[in-house]
């Protein structure tokens, strides 16, 4: 017994030292991390702003070093903000240190939206006379189209475009639920709102496949007219090619125009070389994206007492604080109340990325940015998607802008409730019992159907929230309801189509935003505020350890199936009533 105790001794000795040198080294690579997070770098003269946009793009980049870093290889993989890759194009502009911009994208990790606000200031960019050229060894749809704004396109010679068309899929599980034994009780208003179809039914509905092809192929003509105006060819052409396959390979690309040239890596770099006048035998002298967001800013304004906010909303609506992924009723509508109550905060730039949520979360926010709204200009920048609840949150401001490719409307109400009663006794042999006060009390129970007594009552709160939200949004807009309640039905809108029904004021990016913010408030020089506030670092650093330990474990584990798996957690998670767009829209 003795022995026993000492080897016992012996291995918890051994854990706590293992655990106080693991301690001691993520200690030692966080503070190596910090301290290099806030250095400025220094830009050579005669340099290239190198630019690779495999990472993931979010809206606002988060103070946390250690956000999305892999504590497996212990290696940064954190998320571009918008902000910084618009902020850093934009100072490329006027840095005379920068001749130019080299593009090397195969894949961009963003949606539509964001890859044409990044495009236009690309575009932008050229109009300051530096060159800008784009190089892959084969190039995406989306990436393509990014690239199409560049001067110069080259290609690996063994290397290809993509140009096919643009497709949406979707996934049913009402079989599945079937063998499953789980019945889905479902309460909606809208034709078109089929965010419940994939547990409804086992293909598209008639109306819901009309809105999907209406606005992907806003989407796919917006690209088209893009690259038909950067490339100096045809929409006919363009789409003749995709019709008939005609890209598959570089030589097929050059001849139809799509590219300027077949060159390798080396033959690009000596290209570059000549363009910059370096000699052979010397190296380029380039700074990638990343490190460019800590160069100086050479466009930096002078200090102004005068403020505007971006107040960002990105993520699905729900109640309680949120974090950078998700939307919080009270987190969001505190950094509003705090934006409206703010005398230096002159006007509000409302940056929404959101397929919707929570209803009565999305009523919470609402009634803060229509106090807002009141009192100071509110400008709506909608992101990729801004539907249901996103546009909820964002009708009641002064003015929304959107991207001709930004996802909008899907303005409509579903409930959305699990019956396993059938599951836990056919499956697992399990039955529920339950003793009630009342006939009722076990209204929204998951271990019984619902009553059509109860469903009647049910959907009589999906009519009232539905028609709470088309009056807010004819308030807004100023739009009679009847109108409102016509294009409404749940149904999904590009911004294209958005404008021409007035759910939008105008196209332009998140940069417009601030600029049509500032002039509506007078301003000629103001500073700008994010909102809401980041935690502080230790704090970030906790809630990340503690809340993604199970995300990166299950993502190693199921791959590319993580993005279904948590799609379908989300779901039963957002029982009851919700304003959420259909599903998850992601374009390549």
């Amino acid at each position: 017994m003795k022995q026993f105790f000492k080897y016992v001794l012996a291995t918890v000795v051994g854990i706590v030292i293992s655990l106080i040198v693991v301690f001691l080294l993520f200690m030692g690579i966080a503070g190596a991390i910090v301290s290099t997070a806030d250095k400025e770098v220094k830009v050579e003269p005669n340099s290239i702003l190198y630019v690779d946009l495999k990472q993931e793009i979010v809206d606002r980049s988060t103070d946390d070093p250690f956000s999305g870093f892999d504590f497996t290889s212990f290696q940064p993989n954190s998320p571009m903000g918008l902000n910084q890759i618009l902020k850093a194009i934009a100072n490329a502009k006027v840095d005379p240190n920068i001749k130019g911009i080299l593009l090397e994208i195969d894949a961009v990790n963003a949606g539509a939206a964001t890859t044409e606000e990044i495009r236009n200031a690309l575009i932008d960019f050229k109009s300051s006379g530096k060159f800008l050229y784009a190089y892959s060894d084969t190039y995406s749809q989306k990436a393509y189209y990014l690239a199409s704004a560049a001067d110069s396109i080259f290609l690996n010679p063994e290397g290809m475009v993509e140009w096919l068309g643009l497709r949406s899929e979707i996934m049913f599980f009402k079989k599945a639920l079937e063998k499953l034994g789980v019945e889905p009780q479902i309460l909606r208003h809208g034709k078109f709102k089929s965010a419940v179809e994939p547990f409804m039914l086992d293909k598209m509905s008639p109306e819901n496949r009309e809105q999907t092809l209406t606005y992907i192929s806003s989407i796919w003509n917006q690209w088209v007219k893009g690259i038909s105006e950067t490339r100096g060819i045809s929409s006919d052409k363009l789409n003749s090619i995709a019709n008939n396959m005609e890209i598959f390979n570089g030589k097929k690309a050059l001849e139809n125009n799509l590219i300027d040239g077949l060159i390798y890596k080396d033959e690009l770099i000596a290209t570059l070389k000549n363009k910059l006048g370096v000699e052979e035998k010397k190296d380029l002298s380039s700074i990638e994206l990343k490190k460019y967001f800590k160069a100086p800013d050479v466009a930096k304004q002078k200090f102004s007492k005068d403020k505007i906010a971006i107040i960002y909303a990105s993520g699905e609506i729900g109640m309680g604080e949120g974090d950078n992924d998700n939307i919080g009723s009270e987190g969001l509508s505190r950094a509003i109340r705090k934006a409206r109550r703010d005398s230096s905060i002159k006007a509000i730039v409302f940056r929404i990325n959101s397929p919707g949520g929570s209803a009565l979360a999305s009523e919470v926010i609402w009634r803060e940015v229509d106090l807002a709204a009141k009192v100071k200009p509110v400008v709506v920048s909608m992101g990729d998607v801004a539907a249901s609840g996103g546009y909820y949150i964002a009708s009641p401001a002064n003015t929304i802008l959107a991207n001709p490719t930004t996802i909008t409307g899907s303005i409509g109400v579903f409930g959305l409730f699990f019956n396993l009663q059938k599951t836990l006794d056919s499956k697992l042999g399990i039955n529920v019992d339950v003793v009630k006060t009342n006939e009722h009390a076990d209204f929204f129970s998951i271990y019984r159907p619902m009553t059509a007594e109860e469903k009647a009552v049910g959907q009589m709160y999906v009519e009232q929230t539905y028609q709470t939200f088309i009056d807010h949004v004819s308030a807004g807009r100023s739009i009679p309801t009847e109108q409102v309640d016509a294009i409404g039905q749940g149904r999904v809108w590009s911004g294209v189509n958005a404008k021409e029904i007035k759910l939008i004021d105008g196209f332009g990016g998140l940069t417009d935003a601030i600029e049509l913010a500032a002039e509506k408030a007078g301003l000629e020089s103001y500073r700008l505020v994010e909102l809401p506030k980041q935690k502080k670092l230790m704090e970030q650093l906790m809630e990340e350890m503690s809340s993604q330990t199970k995300s990166w474990l299950l993502k190693d584990e199921l791959g590319l199936p993580f993005k279904t798996y948590s799609r379908i957690q989300s779901m039963i998670n957002n029982q009851g009533v919700q304003a959420r767009m259909p599903y998850d829209i992601e374009v390549y």
